[in-house]
C-alpha cells in the first residue's frame, strides 16, 4: 500500500478550474457600497489589475495559467497526498483517510497559489508595490515571497492578534523583503478610528482589509491584493484540487467527503471545486467546511449582503456574514478570524451542495497533536480544523461498520505556531462559543440593500 502519491512537474494543471461556469444558478451580483448597484470593472480598477478583474467576473470554465506562474509553481508544486495508514490504524477505522499537503511550498501553506498568480498579473500591469492584510501570517509570507520572486515591494497589515502571538510569521515576511505592522494601526484613517473607540483592539481581517484598501487607494502604484474570499482568488486556489483528481484517479480511488477548514473559503474551495464539479454531473461526494466556534460564519451567520471589510470601502457582497464591525476573539487560529466567507462558498452551502461544522479549539489542538504522534506533521491550528472533521468521518464509519473514502486538506504546517501549541499542553487555551447575543447585536448594523 503506498503512502505517497506524488506527481510530476509535468502534471501541473495547465488550467484552472472557475465553478462559475457550472454553478447552478448565476451568484448574486456584487453591489457598490455607496450607490448599492451592480460595480462594473472601473469601479474595481482603483484597487485590482484588470487581469485579476476579468477573472473575477469570467464565464469561462478553464482559464489558462500563464507560463511564468506555471514556472514558479514548480518550486513546489505538485503536492504530494499521503495515505494516513497509521492515523487510520490508531482510530481502528474501516475508513481509509488521505490528505494533501500544501506545507511543501516555501511559504509553508496553500497560500503562494493565488499570491504568485496576483503578483504576476499586478506587475504586468505596471505594478510596483501591493498592500494587503493578514490573520496568522500564512497569507503575507506568501505574498511577501511572490514579491520578492516577481519584483514587488509588499505592505503587510497583520491582526494585532496573530502579530504578537506569531512573531516568526513577521520576521518570515520582513526576510522576504515586506514590510509589516500591528493592525489596527496609527498609519491609515481607518486604523486610527478603531484604536480612538478601542486602543487596545486586537484586531481583526475586516480591519485589516480596511487599512490595506486604503493604503492601495492613497499611494501610487499600489494595488490591493487579497489572500481569500473573492473569485479569482479561489480559482487560483484549484490547482489543488485538479491535482488531487490526477492523483485519486492514479490509484483508482475517489473520496466520499473531501473536508477543509474555512476562513475565507480559498482552501476549501481550492480543494473541493474541482470535486464539485463532478458532483454537479451526477457524482456522489459530500464536501465539509471546517470554521471554529468563536467565528462560525456559516453555521451561525446571516445569509445578507454586507461589507467585507470593517471601515466599509469595499464592494458588498452576499455571504454568510456574522456582520462588518464584529470582532473575534483572539483564539489561535487567526486565519479564520474572518466575519465573512467567499460569496461562492455561502452560495454553494446556501443551496445545499456543501456542509458545515463549526469546532472548538481544544479538541482541534486534540486532534492536531494526535495526527503529529502517528502522521509526524505538525499542522497549522487553522488546517488542523480539518482533522478534527476527518476523524469524526472516521468514527462514524467505524460506528458504521462501514468503508469510506475521506479526504482533507492539510492546507500548511504549525512550525511557526509553536506558542499556541505551547499554550495547549501548557493547559491556558479556552475554548468559546460565540453567543447568539453577540450575534444579534453585530447583525443589526448591516447595510440596507433592496
Amino acid at each position: 500500500m503506498e503512502t505517497k502519491i506524488t506527481l510530476e512537474e509535468k502534471d501541473i494543471p495547465k488550467k484552472w478550474y472557475n465553478i462559475l461556469a457550472d454553478l447552478p444558478h448565476p451568484p448574486a451580483p456584487v453591489l457598490h457600497p455607496g450607490t448599492k448597484k451592480p460595480v462594473g470593472p472601473q469601479d474595481l480598477s482603483p484597487i485590482f489589475p484588470m487581469g485579476l478583474i476579468e477573472q473575477e467576473v469570467s464565464p469561462k470554465r478553464w482559464i489558462d495559467i500563464p507560463e511564468e506562474v506555471l514556472k514558479l509553481y514548480t518550486l513546489y508544486r505538485p503536492t504530494p497526498i499521503y495515505r494516513a495508514h497509521r492515523l487510520e490504524a490508531a482510530l481502528k477505522t474501516p475508513a481509509k483517510i488521505y490528505y494533501k499537503y500544501e506545507g511543501v511550498s516555501p511559504a509553508g501553506s496553500h497560500k503562494p497559489n493565488t499570491a504568485i498568480a496576483q503578483a504576476y498579473f499586478n506587475k504586468k500591469e505596471g505594478v510596483t508595490r501591493l498592500a494587503t492584510e493578514t490573520g496568522a501570517g500564512q497569507w503575507g509570507s506568501a505574498l511577501c515571497l511572490a514579491g520578492s520572486l516577481i519584483g514587488l515591494e509588499v505592505m503587510v497589515y497583520m491582526v494585532k492578534a496573530s502579530y504578537h502571538q506569531k512573531p516568526y510569521r513577521r520576521i518570515m515576511m520582513e526576510a522576504w523583503g515586506g514590510k509589516v505592522i500591528p493592525s489596527p494601526s496609527d498609519k491609515t484613517k481607518a486604523g486610527q478610528k478603531i484604536l480612538a473607540q478601542d486602543p487596545n483592539s486586537p484586531g481583526s481581517l475586516g480591519i485589516a482589509i480596511s487599512e490595506a484598501v486604503e493604503d492601495a487607494v492613497t499611494h501610487k502604484g499600489t494595488k490591493y491584493s487579497l489572500g481569500s474570499v473573492l473569485n479569482h482568488v479561489l480559482l487560483h486556489q484549484t490547482v489543488m484540487g485538479l491535482e488531487a483528481k490526477k492523483q485519486f484517479k492514479k490509484v483508482g480511488d475517489y473520496p466520499d467527503v473531501v473536508i477543509a477548514c474555512c476562513g475565507g473559503g480559498s482552501n476549501l474551495g481550492g480543494i473541493s471545486f474541482p470535486f464539485l464539479m463532478d458532483k454537479f454531473n451526477g457524482k456522489k461526494v459530500r464536501v465539509v467546511a471546517v470554521e471554529p466556534t468563536a467565528c462560525p460564519s456559516l453555521t451561525k451567520g446571516k445569509y445578507a449582503y454586507d461589507f467585507g471589510d470593517t471601515a466599509q470601502l469595499t464592494p458588498l457582497v452576499k455571504m454568510y456574514t456574522l456582520g462588518h464591525d464584529f470582532v473575534p476573539e483572539p483564539i489561535h487560529a487567526g486565519g479564520l478570524r474572518y466575519h465573512g466567507d467567499s460569496p461562492l462558498i455561502c452560495q454553494l452551502y446556501h443551496e445545499g451542495f456543501i456542509e458545515a461544522v463549526a469546532c472548538n479549539q481544544n479538541p482541534v489542538f486534540e486532534a492536531a497533536k494526535l495526527f503529529s504522534l502517528h502522521e509526524g506533521i505538525l499542522p497549522a491550528p487553522e488546517s488542523a480544523h480539518a482533522i478534527v472533521a476527518a476523524i469524526d468521518e472516521a468514527k462514524k464509519a467505524k460506528e458504521e461498520g462501514k468503508e469510506r473514502t475521506i479526504f482533507f486538506n492539510l492546507s500548511g504546517h504549525g512550525l511557526l505556531d509553536l506558542s499556541a501549541f505551547d499554550s495547549y499542553f501548557a493547559g491556558k487555551l479556552e475554548d468559546y462559543e460565540l453567543p447568539r447575543e453577540k450575534i444579534e447585536a453585530s447583525l443589526r448594523n448591516l447595510p440596507k440593500v433592496e
